[in-house]
């Protein structure tokens, strides 16, 4: 299984990464449980729970996080979406999305993006050679799918499984032909988990779909939206549920930010990844953006 080659300081072994998630996996449900009976725990009380030192908990956050943050239960906790929600930026951004060509850079990552056609899609991609492989990453171990063009699909399999994961993003292509070949598409897979270098993508949805795909690709790490807000954005107001949809259906996870996209009360809204993939992947991203 492939892992990724990220920046100092940050998890550098496949066997790192996936402690460093489980860790945090068991946090969350920890803080979960604290918060349905109304207690709220200390730093050294988690740590204590998760079997560790708080010294040591305080480093593991740092290692997977990247920095050393000075709130580290509250990212993690479930009012992290409200506060991220009342300090959002303005949709400007994503308004100009709808209309995006296939070029933007995130960070230090450079990201090309090109839609399948509407025939290609309304056949299912037949004919097309799609090329898959395992990797790990901070959140979890990774399934990854590409076209000749770009990847088309990734996955975080720790909550879903390998099996369901894969079944889910083949069937979105029922006339493709899957071959694990992971070294091909690694390059793309390892700028994408990294945040570093260059990807492209290659978006394979229907047209109201791709629309959608593209306003989230405006949304910034560390910022977030609501569903209803993203329906106004792309000139469609009253669809919000089919908004709703078109952001659960997602195949390119991470690199499309569908888990930027919460309820207007403050709720998570869904994840197709699992929801505890969905809040570690915002805990670390509001972690970075108040690091600066």
């Amino acid at each position: 299984m492939s892992q990724i080659q990220p920046p100092p300081g940050e998890p550098e072994t496949a066997l790192e990464a996936q402690y460093h998630y489980r860790v945090i996996a068991r946090a969350l449900r920890v803080i979960d449980t604290a918060q349905d009976a109304g207690q709220s725990l200390s730093l050294p009380d988690l740590a204590a729970q998760l079997g560790m030192s708080a010294a040591h908990f305080q480093r593991v956050f740092s290692a997977w996080v990247g920095v050393s943050p000075k709130r580290y239960q509250q990212y993690l906790s479930l009012s992290l979406a409200r506060e991220l929600l009342a300090r959002r930026m303005p949709l400007d951004a994503v308004a100009d999305a709808a209309g995006l060509s296939g070029s933007g850079r995130l960070h230090d990552l450079i990201l090309r993006w090109e839609a399948m056609t509407p025939g290609e899609f309304a056949q299912g991609a037949a004919g097309m050679v799609l090329r898959w492989g395992r990797f790990e990453s901070r959140f979890g171990p990774v399934l990854a799918v590409a076209t000749p063009r770009g990847l088309c699909g990734l996955a975080f399999t720790a909550e879903t499984g390998f099996d369901a994961a894969f079944a889910d993003l083949a069937a979105r292509w029922p006339g493709a032909r899957m071959i694990e070949d992971a070294e091909a598409i690694r390059p793309w897979v390892m700028a994408a988990l990294s945040g570093h270098g260059e990807a492209a993508l290659t978006l394979i949805g229907a047209p109201f779909q791709i629309k959608v795909w593209e306003a989230l690709l405006a949304i910034p790490s560390g910022q977030v939206t609501t569903y209803s807000e993203i329906a106004a954005a792309i000139g469609h107001p009253t669809a919000v549920r089919a908004v709703g949809t078109a952001v659960g259906r997602n195949p390119i996870s991470l690199l499309i930010p569908c888990h930027r996209a919460l309820r207007k009360s403050g709720g998570l809204g869904g994840y197709h990844w699992g929801l505890p993939v969905k809040r570690a992947i915002l805990a670390h991203e509001a972690a970075r953006a108040e690091a600066g």
